[in-house]
Formats: C-alpha cells, sequence, structure tokens
C-alpha cells in the first residue's frame, strides 16, 4: 500500500484536520521514543508501540477538548 493511503474505513469529520493529526503523530512518537518509519509501513512495529502512540494521541485530543469544552483556551495540541 502507498505511503499516506489507509485501508481504515474512519473518516475524518474534518478533512483538513489530516495534516495536523499526522504532525501529533510524529511529536508524540518523538516523545516516546519511538521511530515511525519513513516508508509509512508500520507492519514492523511492534503493537506496544503503535498502541502507545494512538493512546498518547486520544489522551491529548480528549484534554484539549475538555479545557475548550471547560472555556480554556487551549493552544492546539497543548499539553
Amino acid at each position: 500500500m502507498a505511503s499516506g493511503q489507509s485501508r481504515s474505513s474512519n473518516s475524518l469529520v474534518v478533512p483538513q484536520a489530516s495534516q495536523a493529526l499526522d504532525q501529533l503523530k510524529y511529536e508524540v512518537a518523538q516523545e516516546l521514543g519511538i521511530q515511525i518509519p519513513q516508508d509509512g509501513y508500520y507492519g514492523y512495529m511492534t503493537s506496544r508501540d503503535t498502541g502507545s502512540i494512538g493512546g498518547s494521541i486520544t489522551r491529548r485530543l480528549v484534554q484539549i477538548a475538555e479545557q475548550q469544552l471547560a472555556g480554556g483556551s487551549a493552544n492546539r495540541f497543548s499539553r
């Protein structure tokens, strides 16, 4: 499968968010010390590593949403 393509049936509500989510993925992976393959093939990565990245992204997005709902001024992908 070519880089950037996915077999996932999930679709983004805001398609323009794709680039921001990719950037977040790389930021989280770097923070966790996980190397993301340059060729875009994740088959050699462990489930633990990919799960850690996904879990951290989800936690961060929930935190941002909670801050926005509470009226706080959450910067994009703030910690």
